[in-house]
């Protein structure tokens, strides 16, 4: 957790416990909500029921916290000021349910939470907190603030302390790498063949970002959903799981890059922008950069 000398450690421990008292909500809504809505989101995506039902409620009680000013989710197509302390609030960019899709297939999701103390779209350097929630055999909470990284269970909304200052660990072992292999580009398919090689690392790719982070942050790794030849940006956005996954992984140790710099240092444009996210340990980092150079 912040410390007192943080100014904003009652505001993101405020914003913690709200996210963590939601969790149960959300997941025991899952099994009804498998559907599709008949909508999109921003992004292009396919809504799911799911996806609809963890943004408002999100919303509803985000949006209601004197700590928040704003309120920006994948969900969404536009910025939700809220009704929080203007001088004195924090912006939340959220996505609801990262890797809604594999509810069909009763595989790992999650949700991801960025802190900002600026207005929307902010830069990484504008973080103070960022956490997600991950939905597994489990629920567990991995937090990251001016403190570092804790990993909690949350058990019946209550989050408990599993491990203080997580931390990854030195000697690697696992790797995911998203978009269609047809698509990458030949410096990143380069690299990856090169981590393929390595007789010491294991793929472990799930289709939910937020389970495939959560393995290199407990296992030491790389993961990476890289620019494509169709799509030079990449699909993951900087404001909902870019930065806040860019600032855990670096407040534990990790780094985390665009291709050429820190993601934390990508100038912000608007809130769905989209970045290549590459993140993991130290020299898997440093190896990938010289390769996309």
């Amino acid at each position: 957790m912040a410390t007192q000398a943080d100014p904003h450690a009652d505001a993101i421990e405020e914003i913690f416990t709200t996210v963590a008292a939601l969790a149960p909500d959300i997941r025991d809504a899952l099994p009804g909500r498998r559907v599709q809505n008949d909508e999109t989101n921003p992004s292009g995506e396919t809504q799911l029921a799911a996806d609809a039902y963890a943004d408002e409620l999100f919303l509803d009680h985000l949006g209601a916290l004197d700590s928040v000013v704003e309120y920006a989710s994948e969900e969404r197509t536009k910025i939700v000021p809220t009704d929080g302390e203007e001088e004195t609030g924090l912006s939340v960019a959220i996505d609801p349910l990262d890797g809604s899709s594999n509810l069909k297939s009763n595989n790992t999701m999650g949700t991801i939470v960025a802190v900002y103390d600026a207005p929307l779209p902010a830069a990484g350097s504008d973080l103070v907190a960022a956490a997600y929630v991950l939905f597994g055999p489990i629920t567990t909470m991995i937090t990251a603030d001016g403190d570092g990284v804790t990993e909690y269970l949350v058990d019946d909304g209550v989050r408990e302390v599993i491990t203080e200052d997580v931390q990854l660990p030195d000697d690697p072992s696992v790797y995911g790498f998203g978009g269609r292999v047809p698509d990458w580009p030949d410096d990143f398919t380069a690299y990856t063949e090169d981590i393929e090689s390595d007789d010491s690392m294991k793929l472990r790719y799930g289709g939910a970002m937020i389970g495939d982070i959560n393995q290199v942050l407990i296992y030491g790794g790389v993961f990476a959903y890289p620019a494509l030849e169709s799509a030079p940006n990449g699909k993951l956005r900087l404001q909902f799981e870019g930065n806040p996954i860019g600032f855990i992984i670096e407040s534990a140790g990790g780094r985390s890059s665009d291709g050429t710099q820190s993601l934390l240092d990508v100038e912000p444009n608007d809130v769905h922008q989209r970045v290549p996210v590459y993140v993991g340990n130290d020299e898997l980092i440093e190896q990938l950069e010289a390769a996309l150079d």
